[in-house]
């Protein structure tokens, strides 16, 4: 993780910003021996040398890293992290402001200035505020601030942050360098190479047992109630805001439409294309010897062949204004389909080609391509649209809960009731005005929150919000054998079906152990031989079962394992290890990345040295009531 937070902070221009304010927070110097009260700042929670971190740093940190790390924790959003874990999530947030503080304690100590000159040369180099000519456009640099909420001088503060620690920490990391032999150990540990020979025995592949009696049946179905019961239902109710919803809202008058439509004539008015395949020789004698081969049927591979020394070139789609030269161009435009024309006297030298397709010119009126130009308009408008529309949604969702969404922002509502997997009681999909994650974020929170819970606007995928509120539920409950006949049986049957492909595994496991492998019991079934793998180049083919215990076995050993539709055996056949120096452009990679792990290793504990120089001081009070306010103290809702 700190390799990756690295690179980061080295290559992208966000990583340069808010690389401060990510990695330091995996050091974890102990909070717990440096807590004190500092009188009356109630508004500060920390001091470090001459520097504070404020109640609202930690607010603003807080607010903008949490979506982050609700979605690493596989959860929609922050209140269905255990409030014992949010508060320890905030706490680790709060080491990582003091350890950027640390830094800019220490480049003051040390004297470092950035100039202005390197603050702005930083901006005008960053690509995310270039404009169509690739230059620093400020109305790009502007529009790009408004969206993160963030003002110009809080922004060149940042960059001027980056900059100084950047001065600090970079050469603690540079002066890092690993082993030959470190980094030939580690290469012959990944490139350690096995090979396995598998065969997979699906369950669906058994034979269907007979349809057993009703006592059979029963019995099955009282063994296995949690598998026959009605699911829980929820009626919800759900506003959604995507670019995808307020796309249609976006409304662009026909003139600039037509502007747009006159800038680019050359995609809506298509001249004929032809699909050309063009050799070019040095001499007429050259281009003919190639003509006849070509007249007498070679393929476009072997005029290629018989070409060395010239030049072969497949030319799909080619237009007049594409062709260098202007004698080919015409003689290209002027030949029939699928003849071998020339030698051609050019400006570049003997010419032979073969049209071999015509695309007719197309022109697509103004009526017809506004539509297309409207479209693409507002899928590129649509993230900024919904991002400027959020805060009325909030507001309106604040104020009203659910009842007083705004018709002019193009919010989707939605009601009605679904279980866990997003199913209607009639096994249909639920209609949600979502789809992927979104939609799986939607009814993960429906089945999160209580009945009659207080709506909150959440920030989704893809740059999508939503607010959800729950109106009734059905809880589960068991389904009679009677309601359940039809399901019981093919339960009953799917079950059979398992058990008989786990005794005939089980039997070509044993018999594997025995007899050398499973390639020697197989008794004609089909075993895929010789699967190769290592530690550094996975096999897509072996199962993700077996790749927990077969990067430990030895030659000969076999294993069983299963997933959720087949059983497998499978037997290391050998084991070998190639020379890590063998291929020096993958080996000079581990080298390479050792020395950067190292390097994180220094800059980590370079940190913790500031650390102890120059002990944080923490307000409790002050963090906790920061804590309490965003409800990351337990106590109220996130």
């Amino acid at each position: 993780m700190i390799s990756y937070l690295r690179r980061v902070f080295v290559e992208s221009w966000l990583g340069r910003v808010a690389a401060i304010a990510i990695f330091l927070a995996f050091i974890g110097w102990g909070v717990g021996d440096v807590m004190g009260y500092m009188g009356t700042e109630t508004d500060i929670v920390a001091k470090v040398g001459q520097r504070r971190i404020s109640s609202s740093d930690l607010a603003q940190a807080l607010q903008s890293e949490m979506p982050a790390i609700t979605k690493q924790m596989g959860v929609s959003d922050a209140s269905q992290i255990p409030p014992a874990m949010r508060r320890q999530v905030a706490y680790q947030i709060l080491q990582r402001l003091i350890g950027q503080a640390e830094l800019m304690e220490a480049a003051r100590r040390l004297n470092v200035n950035v100039p202005d000159s390197a603050v702005r040369d930083e901006v005008f180099s960053l690509p995310y505020f270039k404009g169509a000519n690739g230059q620093f456009d400020r109305n790009v640099f502007n529009a790009r601030l408004r969206e993160r909420d963030m003002n110009e001088q809080r922004f060149l503060n940042l960059i001027r942050d980056d900059l100084t620690t950047r001065t600090l920490l970079q050469p603690v990391a540079q002066g890092a360098s690993a082993s030959t032999t470190m980094a030939t150990r580690l290469s012959a540990f990944g490139l350690q190479t096995r090979v396995v020979d598998l065969l997979r025995i699906p369950f669906v592949d058994q034979q269907t047992p007979a349809t057993p009696d009703d006592a059979t049946l029963h019995r099955f179905y009282a063994n296995h109630p949690w598998l026959f019961r009605s699911p829980e239902f929820r009626h919800a109710r759900v506003v959604v805001l995507s670019p995808t919803t307020v796309a249609d809202t976006i409304m662009v008058d026909d003139k600039d439409l037509k502007r747009v439509y006159d800038e680019e004539s050359s995609r809506y008015h298509v001249p004929e294309t032809r699909d050309v395949q063009v050799v070019t020789m040095a001499t007429e004698a050259e281009a003919r010897a190639v003509a006849d081969k070509w007249t007498k049927g070679a393929d476009w591979d072997a005029v290629q062949s018989a070409s060395k020394g010239g030049a072969a070139v497949d030319m799909p789609g080619a237009r007049p204004s594409t062709i260098p030269s202007e004698i080919l161009s015409k003689a290209i435009f002027a030949a029939p389909l699928t003849q071998i024309q020339g030698p051609l006297k050019t400006e570049g030298g003997w010419v032979v080609f073969r049209v071999n397709k015509i695309i007719p010119p197309k022109d697509t009126p103004f009526d017809v391509a506004k539509l297309d130009i409207l479209e693409q308009y507002r899928k590129a408008k649509a993230p900024s649209v919904v991002s400027e529309r959020s805060r009325r949604l909030q507001d309106a969702i604040a104020g009203s809960g659910l009842d007083s969404i705004p018709t002019d922002i193009g919010a989707a509502a939605a009601a009605g009731t679904l279980d866990a997997q997003g199913y209607t009681q009639d096994k249909e999909p639920a209609p949600l005005p979502a789809s992927g994650k979104l939609r799986e974020a939607i009814i993960q929170k429906i089945f999160s929150v209580q009945k009659g819970n207080q709506p909150n606007l959440l920030e989704g995928p893809d740059n999508s919000w939503y607010a959800v509120q729950v109106d009734a539920i059905t809880p589960e409950s068991p389904r009679s054998f009677e309601q359940a006949h039809a399901d019981v049986l093919t339960a009953w049957q799917t079950e059979a079906r398992k058990h008989a492909a786990d005794e005939h595994a089980t039997q070509l496991y044993t018999a594997a152990r025995e007899k050398g492998g499973i390639a020697n019991v197989a008794g004609g079934a089909p075993v895929s031989k010789g699967l190769s793998f290592s530690r550094s180049v996975p096999n897509a083919s072996i199962p993700t079962e077996l790749m927990s215990y077969l990067p430990q076995m030895k030659a000969g050993q076999s294993i069983m394992s299963e997933d959720g539709n087949s059983f497998f055996v499978a037997t290391v056949t050998k084991v070998f290890t190639p020379d890590p120096q063998a291929d020096p452009v993958a080996f000079q990679r581990v080298k390479d990345a050792l020395s950067q792990s190292e390097g994180d290793d220094l800059v980590a504990s370079y940190v913790d040295a500031l650390a102890k120089r120059t002990p944080p001081t923490i307000n409790e009070r002050a963090v906790t009531a920061t804590l309490s306010s965003l409800g990351f103290d337990g106590n109220t809702a996130q």
